[in-house]
């Protein structure tokens, strides 16, 4: 992990790491430290729980967990965190998305996660609600943040 690193993305598969290119360069523009693991919620529970807890004390601030069909991976991040967790569905089934929607979205009371829109614009949304969240304790994201907004929600 990176020193400082403060968004921690994390995805099931190596198959759902073309999704984040777009974000990478959101990340780039907010100036935001961030790194991207690949661990899924069923085949490598005991890796992902090590991995949250370390990321956590290591100075993450915000989760965001992208997932497909099931998609479990979000609602266990949030259950093992105190950070915000921001959960991004993904089209990996016939269903196009709607199963992992309805899962993430779903969480019992006290496992909150903030759930984003399907797919790519939902993974671009979860970089911009994750910079909101740090915006409120740096004033560097928030100005970026306020140029965003008058640009049209648009990078320069």
């Amino acid at each position: 992990m990176e020193a400082m690193t403060k968004i921690s993305i994390i995805v099931g598969s190596s198959s759902d790491l073309t999704i984040l290119e777009d974000a990478k360069t959101y990340l780039e523009y907010f100036g935001i430290s961030h790194e991207i693991k690949v661990l899924s919620a069923h085949r490598q529970h005991d890796e992902l729980m090590q991995y949250v807890r370390s990321a956590e004390t290591g100075g993450v601030q915000v989760f965001i967990a992208c997932a497909g069909m099931a998609a479990h991976l979000p609602g266990i991040v949030s259950a093992l965190t105190s950070c915000p967790v921001i959960g991004v569905p993904l089209n990996a089934s016939s269903l196009n998305g709607m199963d992992a929607l309805l899962s993430i979205v779903q969480m019992p009371k006290g496992i909150p996660v903030a759930t984003m829109s399907i797919g790519g614009a939902g993974v671009i949304n979860a970089v911009v609600f994750a910079a909101k969240i740090l915006s409120l304790s740096d004033p560097v994201i928030r100005e970026k943040l306020n140029g965003f907004h008058k640009n049209g929600s648009k990078l320069k």
